[in-house]
């Protein structure tokens, strides 16, 4: 594997000047690119230099550097991991034969398929988050949503990478859609419901960095076990990069909750909206919303389509030799609790049909580490006030919960008693506008917004108040 140039017009680690067809066709993409971080990437801080990380190796050690850049200047770039020696097949039929470096024809229109899918996702997530920079809570959240932004363009252009260099024209019509469609656009939208829904506040965004930023890590970690070798080692390495955005979630809401605790001990009150601030219960509604949506993101409980790339090798489990199977799952059963009637029943299936629950199972017990740490912090402060996950059939559009209204408890509800209490469950209108509300920029360094907490530590060793965009 060559080092990361950055003299050259794409950084890469691929040979990139050894294909130069291939070359050409991505230096082609690249203006195309440019124009669309113009229109849709963060608006009015294009020309603001910002404290950014830029990949510079693919190692575990000393990978990242750290400078002032101009959001347009950012290096984008290709990286993959290190090839691993005779690396073989985890998991399906294909099992313990070499990977792939080529894509197999028999598999072609699922591997692009999957590619497509996950490249979609990388644009869509700042198209969502384009005006958020106008409203940021501080110097520091703004670096971290720009910080987020570039690195999801990156990820964008690894999966661009993939349809050019191993799918043809096809995959060249594929990368130029990955920049026609647009995020709740009624012509063009994303391809995934999630990616179409507004982020018009912060407390939205750092749920989002939290849950479906999360459900990005178990797509990229299923994808990272693909018998198809590029596609396993890019994956790998946005991996890298995924867990700091995953990070920006789940201390920022550690903040908001911190803040909330802190007020509402000073004034000996729970209703701290007074004070500027963001109570805990709607907090909690803004919590159900997200995770359900993010839930839907995983696919119905039962795939013939998964079952199928898991049999052929194109994506696996997250984290799949931890599993003690055989890793082929013809013969293994598995048990899913889904509504039949009014009542709940436990119905068994075979369990390679099950492979996008398995996956969401995983997601599940990760998120629900993250909200132990949110509630210690709650704990400690001596509110009573305990934030939970909702039960995972609720509030759901996509697989075997669809047709049903549940509420956060996992109890069968009916059409008019969800009307009702609806607004109690997920975030109402006049919640919406009361979190707009409190999204006043604050762009003096160390200074915070009145909704949110102090981190506890700056970024790359500097400090809090240290000038993270210079403005």
């Amino acid at each position: 594997m060559t080092s990361i140039n950055y003299s050259d017009l794409i950084p890469n680690n691929v040979d990139l000047a050894e294909d130069r067809r291939l070359q050409r066709a991505l230096e082609n993409w690249h203006p195309r690119f440019k124009d669309w971080w113009s229109e849709m990437g963060p608006a009015q801080f294009q020309d603001k230099d910002v404290y950014l990380r830029t990949a510079v190796d693919v190692g575990q050690e000393g990978w990242a550097h750290f400078g002032h850049v101009q959001l347009p200047d950012y290096r984008w770039g290709i990286f993959l991991s290190e090839a691993e020696p005779d690396r073989k097949i985890g998991f399906g039929e294909f099992k313990g034969e070499p990977v792939w470096h080529e894509v197999p024809g028999e598999f072609r229109s699922d591997l692009r398929r999957l590619i497509v899918v996950q490249g979609d996702t990388e644009p869509a997530s700042v198209e969502q988050q384009r005006y958020l920079g106008q409203t940021a809570p501080s110097l520091y959240d703004l670096r971290n949503l720009f910080q987020i932004n570039v690195e999801e363009g990156r990820h964008l252009w690894a999966m661009v990478y993939l349809l050019h260099g191993y799918f043809g024209r096809d995959g060249r019509e594929e990368a130029d859609a990955l920049l026609e469609r647009h995020s709740g656009d009624s012509n063009q939208p994303r391809i995934l419901g999630a990616f179409n829904e507004k982020t018009s506040d912060w407390l939205s965004f750092l749920l989002f960095t939290y849950f479906t930023d999360r459900d990005g890590k178990y797509q990229l970690g299923a994808l990272k076990e693909s018998a198809f070798d590029p596609l396993s080692r890019t994956c790998d390495f946005m991996l890298k990069e995924e867990a700091y955005h995953m990070f920006v979630g789940a201390s920022g809401i550690g903040r908001v909750i911190q803040r909330t605790c802190d007020l509402m001990q000073e004034f000996n009150t729970s209703d701290v909206r007074e004070h500027g601030a963001i109570d805990l219960p709607t907090l909690q509604k803004y919590l159900n919303f997200h995770f359900s949506v993010s839930l839907d993101l995983f696919g119905s409980e039962t795939s013939t389509n998964a079952a199928n790339y898991f049999s052929a090798g194109l994506k696996g489990r997250f984290g799949e030799s931890s599993y003690s199977d055989d890793h082929v799952l013809n013969t293994h059963s598995d048990y899913l609790d889904e509504i039949v009637g009014s009542d709940f029943i436990t119905k068994e299936y075979s369990a390679i049909t099950l492979v996008n629950q398995e996956l969401r199972r995983s997601y599940i017990d990760d998120c629900a580490k993250g909200l132990r740490r949110w509630n210690r912090i709650i704990s400690e402060m001596g509110v009573e006030t305990v934030l939970t996950l909702p039960h995972e059939g609720f509030n759901r559009h996509v697989g075997k919960f669809r047709d049903y209204h549940l509420n956060p408890d996992g109890e069968i509800v009916s059409q008019a008693e969800w009307d009702k209490n609806k607004d109690s469950y997920l975030p109402s209108e006049n919640d919406r506008e009361y979190v707009v509300s409190l999204m006043k920029p604050v762009y003096e360094p160390g200074l915070m917004a009145s909704w949110i907490a102090a981190p506890s530590t700056g970024i790359n060793t500097q400090p809090v108040e240290y000038e993270y965009v210079k403005m």
